[in-house]
């Protein structure tokens, strides 16, 4: 065990290099092209709202078969169908709109 006096140094939260790529991509974008950042919103606005959708699509199909309420060797497929559900309501949203 780690003497008190010796703290681990503070991380950034996860996924904050992506973040900051996205801003600057985003900044980029609005720099050589202003008329396409809409676009991008709109589509990570679809994006958002299907996996949303889609998580609550599988809690009401699924309500005892939630991936943290199943038995362990059952989680798996719980978390695998969940995922497939949702990725059905994201690729709905993106490709039909």
């Amino acid at each position: 065990m780690r003497p008190h006096f010796l703290k681990r140094r503070p991380h950034a939260p996860r996924m904050t290099n992506w973040t900051v790529i996205t801003l600057i991509l985003l900044i980029g974008l609005s720099v050589v092209a202003p008329t396409k950042l809409p676009v991008v919103l709109y589509k990570a606005g679809l994006v958002t709202l299907g996996g949303v959708l889609g998580y609550w699509i599988d809690r009401a199909l699924f309500p005892y078969a939630r991936p943290n309420r199943v038995m362990r060797t059952a989680q798996p497929m719980a978390g695998i169908r969940r995922a497939l559900v949702v990725l059905a309501c994201v690729l709905g949203l993106t490709l039909g709109l």
